[in-house]
């Protein structure tokens, strides 16, 4: 079990399911929580990554580590505003399935 947590194959096949997870949930989510949550994973899957390149690969170690950093201040930015759109639209249209703001469509 030692030898599976000091190999870089490892958390890049841990950080492609995340993003493949993410990117699933992004296509079959009906709710826009759900794709809020997708979202989310995927930007979890890119900073494993980072963290896994960081750690094996990277000279200096604190280029990973602050890249991660900023994938966390814009995931938490993105939620933010994903939120305040989402309470927007379901004051209006009393709904968050993407399937009932058909009015949106340009």
């Amino acid at each position: 079990m030692l030898t599976l947590s000091t190999q870089l194959n490892t958390y890049l096949f841990i950080g492609a399911m995340l993003f493949g997870f993410g990117v699933f949930g992004l296509v079959r989510r009906p709710s826009l929580i759900g794709m809020l949550i997708a979202a989310e994973l995927v930007l979890c899957g890119a900073s494993v990554n980072f963290m896994a390149f960081n750690r094996f690969l990277a000279p200096d170690p604190t280029v990973g580590q602050i890249i991660t950093l900023f994938i966390m201040a814009i995931a938490a930015a993105e939620a933010a505003i994903v939120m305040s759109i989402i309470i927007a639209i379901y004051r209006n249209y009393k709904s968050i399935e993407t399937e009932d703001l058909a009015d949106l469509q340009g």
